[in-house]
This record gives structure tokens, sequence and C-alpha cells, in this order.
């Protein structure tokens, strides 16, 4: 599912990035690319206008920063990313399989 992204960006760090940044740079670098994503969710769908600069911004583009920023963080730890996501998928199938189908605050 993620092994070909990852090599992807691999490909990419090696011939473009020269290294991969240090983790403290690549959680900052995270950190600032949901900023960014947060600030159009507000825009669109909150209350908040768009300022002029803020009109070419797209979702998409934000959304695959924020993929390609966790992808660096995954390479530069060597991990496998279709491990750790089906891991994750089969703890929420077993501990969550009930969980918000009795929250009544979902009902309609």
């Amino acid at each position: 599912m993620m092994k070909n992204e990852q090599k992807i960006v691999n490909d990419w760090i090696k011939l473009f990035g020269v290294k991969y940044f240090d983790i403290q740079t690549n959680l900052g670098m995270l950190m600032e690319e949901v900023g960014e994503l947060a600030r159009i969710v507000n825009r669109k769908y909150g209350m908040q206008s768009f300022k002029k600069t803020d009109l070419d911004s797209d979702l998409s583009d934000e959304i695959a920063d924020i993929l390609f920023v966790l992808i660096c963080i995954a390479n530069s730890l060597e991990i496998d990313l279709d491990q750790c996501f089906k891991k994750n998928m089969d703890k929420k199938l077993k501990r969550d399989k009930l969980r918000h189908q009795e929250n009544p605050k979902l009902k309609d």
C-alpha cells in the first residue's frame, strides 16, 4: 500500500534532498503543514473569510504535503508504513468495533 510511496520519497531525498532532516525538524515541518491545512479548512468550511493570499490555497496539496513529511519521518526512523497501518487497523477493529455505533452522540 505505502511501500511504493516510501521508495519514491526515499529516491527523491537521495537525488534532491541530500539527506533526511532530523526528527525534530521534520516534526516542526509536520506541524507547519497541519497548520496550513487548518487554515484552509477554517476559511473554506468555517466562519473565517479568505484573504487574497489564501485564494490559491489547495486543500489536497496541503494533505499531500503532510503525507510527504509523514513518509519522511517513517523512512528516517525505518518504519514500514504498511506494517504499522495494518497493525493500527487491527487494533481499531478489535477495540473500536462497536464503540461508535453505541455512541448516542452519533445517532441521528
